[in-house]
């Protein structure tokens, strides 16, 4: 490929497959001033497509959002072709059709019969290796990976995923491609998930083990994810709407490809409930019910009245510490201040990774009067409670009712390492902390790029920061002890950081500082 490609903009796009993907990659690019020419096996379908863009843009009109000359300008800019052989004159052409490897060859193979040798053929596959695809290829340099998000226009992000034989102009055309259709462009090596699918492996399938384990059912889990964690939906609100036949089987898809790798193992739960036909909202049951495709929560359980006790609090974590104590003066309860606690006191414990029971006789404390709170993220829209196996009933009664003293709600869960806020969290820091260390995308890319195609309230390399890195490697620390579970074991990229108290968003490496590499850039 000449340096005169790179030298220029791209100015005619063709795309192949006109279902959902291929008609929002059109919108952009036509929106972004390229003449774009449509194609699709299937009778009519292209017809449909571009009627169905057109309508977008003339409602977008209707409502003065653009200008009837702009809807005239987009809508000139879209060729309907009718034979593959229509697509000579792109200088791109993104296919999106079926995912199967196979089919997506040969395409391409039939495309470098018709296309100009310096034209770029890019793939939105979500899942397959971009490598392998271009392997069939005469010119594999000139392939590459582009992957939107649905729906394209308002998911604000495109993966740019270079093959390992992808010239570098290639790569720098697509980038600014990206950018100019209105998206982040996250640039990703070539590894199962990319960058986003990769990253959020840890969000559902850690929610899945701590449903499990018997931790939470599920609308609890959803709850303190979305109060305590602040995001956009719970793990089992999300399977529901995406779908377990498409979730189980990335879930696999991911696990295999990175040879069983446990970070990413599958539940067995969703097998099974894939197998009932339990799928979420498209089958009207899911781990929620769907009535008129309204989900129907459950409510929250009832808390019995308690009259306040004496309260004694752990001085493990003396901000944790200072925090419940201002609670409890503030609900009026008496608060000990001895070294040990009365036989009458509720006993509240502050772990990090650590189930009650273990911090419990750590500290020589009676397991009888024993209730942790999750302090991961303060005390400010949810409460986490858990109890031993042993915890006295009217004690969690009692802590519960403390709790919930000011009105803010409050989730009790059985014994478990980490509660549920500290597990999920840790693992999507680790993985996240793992992707860094890999070398996929660069520590600002993969944070743009989940905050955008996740919609999490942080990157996980942000995430560790907010939280505290140190905190994240103690959870996952003592995850790892008490349960010998290799999915726990933190990544060196964690584990670097917290132990020079520098923040995992600090992203060169040494081969990088030199110059001799640039993953991810």
């Amino acid at each position: 490929m000449s340096n005169d490609a790179a030298a220029h903009a791209f100015s005619t796009l063709g795309i192949v497959g006109t279902g959902a993907m291929g008609r929002g990659i059109a919108q952009l690019a036509a929106q972004a001033g390229l003449n774009v020419i449509l194609f699709d096996a299937k009778e009519g379908a292209v017809k449909e497509a571009t009627t169905f863009i057109n309508g977008l843009w003339q409602r977008s009109a209707d409502k003065q959002r653009i200008t009837q000359n702009q809807v005239q300008q987009y809508s000139e800019r879209l060729i309907e072709a009718s034979e593959l052989s229509a697509l000579a004159p792109c200088d791109i052409v993104v296919e999106a059709i079926i995912e199967k490897l196979e089919a997506k060859q040969g395409l391409f193979s039939d495309l470098e019969d018709i296309l100009s040798q310096e034209a770029v053929l890019a793939t939105n596959t979500s899942s397959l290796s971009v490598t392998g695809i271009a392997a069939a290829c005469q010119h594999p340099e000139r392939v590459i990976g582009f992957h939107f998000f649905n729906p394209v226009p308002l998911m604000k992000i495109v993966e740019v995923i270079p093959g390992l034989r992808t010239a570098d102009e290639v790569t720098q055309r697509v980038n600014a491609l990206g950018t100019a259709m209105g998206h982040f462009t996250a640039q990703a090596t070539d590894t199962p998930g990319f960058l986003v699918n990769h990253a959020g492996r840890a969000f559902g399938t850690e929610a899945l083990r701590i449903l499990s384990e018997s931790v939470a059912d599920p609308a609890t889990i959803d709850r303190i994810m979305v109060d305590q964690g602040g995001f956009r939906m719970g793990p089992f609100t999300l399977l529901d709407l995406t779908g377990l036949d498409v979730s189980h089987a990335v879930m696999e898809s991911v696990y295999h490809q990175y040879y069983e790798e446990p970070r990413f193992r599958p539940s067995p739960l969703t097998r099974q409930r894939l197998t009932a036909g339990l799928l979420g909202r498209k089958t009207g049951e899911g781990f929620y019910r769907y009535v008129d495709g309204q989900q129907q929560m459950p409510d929250e359980p009832a808390i019995s009245p308690a009259s306040p006790c004496p309260v004694w609090i752990s001085q493990d974590d003396p901000e944790s510490a200072s925090q419940l104590a201002e609670l409890v003066t503030a609900a009026g309860w008496s608060l000990e201040t001895a070294e040990n606690p009365s036989a009458q006191a509720l006993c509240l414990l502050t772990p990090l990774g650590e189930d009650t029971t273990q911090c419990a006789l750590r500290q020589g404390l009676k397991a009888q009067q024993c209730v942790a709170v999750d302090m991961l993220a303060g005390l400010e829209k949810r409460r986490s409670l858990m109890a031993s196996p042993m915890t006295r009933p009217e004690v969690i009664n009692a802590a519960a009712n403390l709790m919930q003293a000011d009105g803010t709600p409050v989730s009790t869960l059985d014994d478990s390492n980490g509660f549920v806020l500290q597990r999920v969290v840790a693992c999507i820091v680790n993985v996240g902390a793992d992707i860094a260390q890999q070398g996929v995308a660069a520590p600002t890319t993969i944070d743009r790029a989940v905050e955008l195609g996740l919609g999490y309230p942080f990157g996980p390399l942000r995430m560790g920061d907010h939280y505290g890195a140190s905190r994240i490697l103690t959870i996952l620390n003592n995850l790892l002890a008490a349960t010998g579970d290799p999915r726990y074991r933190p990544s060196p990229w964690l584990r670097r950081r917290a132990a020079l108290a520098m923040p995992l968003t600090d992203g060169p490496t040494a081969m990088t500082q030199l110059g001799l590499t640039k993953p991810g850039e």
